[in-house]
């Protein structure tokens, strides 16, 4: 449309003209519409590629996908046995990354993810040197194993890597390769030898994915392709020029202003002490979301439309991502435990409640 307008404004001929001007405009693709249609294609590609390893986890997998897009970090939540670390580790095979595992014990300490300096001898002059041996962290996608099995001082070790995404040790920073990403399994903490993760540092994650158990037909399709010869190959669909093009192209989808209104309704929504809460929040919840949900609510929405091949974000995309986006900075009060009253249903209650114009 801005085409045929301005075709308008420096041509003022015939009423013809104009028409033709304008109808030619219509035809013709906007630059960012091929692109659009190009990385919806080959992200449809890397759900197959992922598919032929994970067996009936659709919707986890299109998540995990988003969060690399977004340029974030995920949380995936589930009992052991469901692929979490799979995952993963195919992912980072089908987008051609640099991949590290680091598996959280009750006695990881911090040097053992970021680094260490070690004194460095030279066997021609002897000469003794503090040199800095890099840790597991320094990849383009580390895999946090079962990152709530170890204490609050190691687990805030990651704080800065995640946020700045930098390390410092001995007085000197260190910067880490891009892109990076930090996908940390959890295990449900009703389990033993858990603790719960500060909420500094789980507000750092985008997504808190839960992974369901399988439906019985994929389960059956999962033990027949897994005891049988393993042959599966997974084609690199993205490299990391790629990625980084991708997620600079998710940052510049287009959004209303209403449409972000809603978002920040919804994240603003679930504060107990926010003027405008319903009063289901002021009881059942103890503190809710913060502005960090807010921008995490459009910049996943942005990263839905892009998935799903639509030229601009719409309400629908933000109430797609609004559960996994909110379920870990959304803390109950006691009357809701009481209750048995789950942070879903508070998310779902909340969804229902907000309108989508304010």
């Amino acid at each position: 449309m801005s085409i045929s307008s301005n075709a308008a404004a420096t041509r003022p001929g015939t009423d013809n003209e104009t028409k033709e001007a304008m109808l030619m405009a219509r035809e013709k693709p906007e630059p960012g519409s091929q692109r659009l249609e190009a990385v919806a294609t080959r992200c449809q590609r890397l759900r197959e590629q992922l598919g032929r390893i994970i067996v009936g986890q659709r919707p986890v997998i299109d998540r995990v996908i988003q969060t690399v897009f977004c340029g974030g970090h995920a949380i995936l939540t589930g009992v052991p046995g469901l692929a979490k670390t799979l995952l993963v580790r195919c992912l980072a095979r089908a987008i051609h990354l640099s991949f590290s595992r680091i598996q959280f014990t009750p006695d990881l300490m911090p040097s053992d993810i970021t680094g260490t300096e070690m004194v460095s001898e030279d066997p021609a002059t002897g000469k003794r040197t503090m040199e800095f041996l890099r840790g597991p962290i320094f990849a383009n996608l580390v895999l946090a194993d079962e990152i709530n099995r170890t204490p609050p001082k190691t687990q805030a070790a990651m704080l800065q890597v995640m946020e700045e995404r930098e390390i410092t040790v001995g007085g000197a920073t260190y910067r880490l390769a891009s892109p990076f990403h930090v996908f940390a399994t959890q295990n449900p903490l009703e389990m033993e030898g858990t603790y719960n993760l500060p909420e500094a540092q789980s507000d750092r994650f985008m997504f808190n994915i839960r992974c369901p158990y399988p439906e019985t037909r994929d389960e059956i399709e999962m033990v027949w392709t897994t005891t049988g010869d393993p042959q599966t190959v997974i084609d690199a669909i993205f490299s990391a020029e790629e990625i980084m093009e991708t997620q600079r192209l998710v940052r510049s989808m287009p959004v209303s202003r209403e449409v972000v209104g809603y978002a920040v309704r919804l994240a603003s929504g679930s504060r107990p002490e926010y003027g405008q809460a319903p009063a289901f929040v002021r009881e059942l919840v103890r503190w809710g979301a913060g502005p960090r949900a807010s921008q995490f609510l459009i910049i996943g929405a942005k990263a839905q439309a892009l998935l799903a091949g639509n030229p601009c974000v719409e309400y629908a995309d933000v109430r797609s991502v609004s559960l996994d986006v909110l379920r870990h900075r959304v803390v109950l009060a006691f009357r809701a435990k009481a209750q048995r009253i789950s942070v879903e249903e508070v998310i779902e209650r909340l969804l229902k409640e907000v309108p989508e114009r304010g």
